[in-house]
């Protein structure tokens, strides 16, 4: 009784706090209408809040968190996804190539308009995704395919089976995310308990669990690279960067930053840097190459291009820079220049990062890992598109640096899907009172952690 007693006062808080993460999850999870916005505000800043609490508290109680993040995990199982419609597009793919189609080649529009249902629940999957995503042909490469074809051979007649096999998928990888971020903390001495801040932070579970968003298995493919990199397995690490690219191109812009990495290696000989560098380039190029080959044709190349070409020059949620673009060519030219401005970013981008890998000196692989960071969160401050789940990359990247921003940034993200409340309800644009509010946030941390604040490189150390 005695045991007992203690064992309550000590874990009195946590339980507290864990039992009601569990009761809001399930709330956000089976009774929660996207439309039903202070609830969604209230329960997501509570679950925020519970969440810092138990990192806090617990820094040194790993088997604790773990245990509690997986849990909140599994509320979700039998959920529907309630914050996005993408997961229809994803079952439908999925089934397409299970009935030997090449999804990259036809519209879900292309079908339903003349009547022909090509795989099962064709109608249900298509007013569930919308006419917009019914409209594009698919932009998921290969190895996220294979996850939507998983799901086909497990639960090929029922919707809410598929989104419990691609649930499934996700968790596994947050597993691994866990496993080998954990492991990359420890060699780069860094507590490891800063792995919870993606891991059971309420933005991870809600987006990629809850609303089965394949970042998730792009970010543990993409963190299992880093750690191979940094242990010397170089050829390893660039087949398993592949797979990631293959999940989500997002890490393509990551590969010119390599290039210091390779070069400033010390005590190796220049043309053995360089033949290492070409030989990690290279067998990235391949395996992503090999990847893709089973989709290819000339109709392939022009479609997925047409595709990614959307997202810069067609498509505008939540942006910050691009808005205010955009407000400027109103003012001068009447309309919205979203062509021309869409056509220019990607360039001042690259820019970007080439500067990073170039210029800026990269002396450790926290450095690179910032590098990557900061590379990242130039594209979403400058891109016409910020969809809430795109921030779990920084996330994941930023437990790795002294940054704080992405952390701050996932739990504003949430104002995101606020962006259509209007006082006309007519109106259908976004309100940039909103959007304003999240990213004077965002960008007043930014500014204050990479601009005006002292770095304190000892911070990262173990223990601190």
């Amino acid at each position: 009784m005695q045991l007992n007693t203690s064992f309550l006062r000590l874990y009195k808080i946590p339980l507290l706090l864990i039992l009601s993460s569990a009761l809001f999850y399930m709330s956000f999870a089976y009774d929660l209408i996207r439309t039903d916005y202070i609830k969604l505000i209230s329960l997501y800043t509570a679950l925020f809040f519970m969440f810092y609490k138990l990192v806090q508290l617990n820094k040194h109680n790993i088997k604790l968190l773990t245990y509690t993040a997986f849990a909140f995990r599994a509320v979700f199982i039998l959920a529907i996804p309630n914050l996005s419609q993408d997961f229809y597009r994803f079952i439908w793919d999925g089934r397409m190539i299970l009935e030997g189609f090449n999804p990259y080649l036809y519209t879900v529009e292309s079908f339903i308009t003349k009547g022909d249902f090509p795989v099962t629940q064709a109608q249900e999957l298509y007013a569930g995704m919308g006419n917009l995503n019914g409209s594009h042909y698919t932009n998921y490469p290969p190895i996220n395919q294979l996850c939507f074809v998983i799901a086909g051979l497990f639960a090929n007649k029922s919707i809410l089976g598929s989104a419990i096999v691609m649930r499934i998928l996700i968790i596994a990888a947050d597993f691994g995310t866990l496993h080998y971020g954990k492991w990359l903390l420890e060699k780069l001495q860094i507590s490891t308990y800063k792995i919870f801040w993606y891991i059971l932070n309420p933005f991870i579970i809600i987006e990629l669990t809850g609303n089965l968003h394949f970042e998730g298995v792009m970010i543990f493919f993409l963190v299992w690279s880093l750690y191979l990199l940094y242990t010397k397995k170089w050829a390893l690490s660039a087949i398993v960067l592949s797979l990631s690219i293959s999940v989500k191109l997002i890490p393509l812009m990551f590969l010119p930053l390599f290039f210091q990495w390779f070069i400033k290696q010390e005590n190796v000989p220049l043309s053995k840097k360089i033949k290492k560098l070409i030989g990690y380039y290279s067998i990235i190029c391949l395996t992503t190459i090999i990847l893709f080959a089973p989709f290819y044709s000339s109709q392939f190349i022009s479609n997925y291009s047409t595709t990614v070409a959307l997202w810069f020059q067609n498509f505008e949620f939540n942006a910050s820079i691009y808005y205010i673009a955009r407000a400027i060519g109103y003012y001068f030219s009447g309309y919205n220049l979203i062509a021309y401005i869409g056509a220019i970013t990607p360039i001042i981008v690259v820019l970007f990062i080439l500067y990073l890998s170039l210029v800026k000196k990269q002396n450790s692989f926290i450095h690179l890992i910032s590098a990557m960071l900061l590379a990242l969160s130039f594209y979403y401050f400058t891109t016409t598109t910020v969809h809430p789940w795109y921030i779990a990359t920084l996330l994941i990247l930023s437990i790795f640096t002294n940054y704080k921003y992405p952390l701050v940034w996932s739990f504003v993200i949430i104002l995101s899907y606020l962006a259509y409340i209007n006082l006309n309800k007519a109106d259908k644009s976004e309100n940039l009172w909103i959007i304003a509010l999240e990213y004077t946030i965002v960008y007043g941390v930014f500014i204050w952690e990479v601009f005006i604040k002292k770095k304190a490189p000892k911070a990262l150390i173990k223990g601190h």
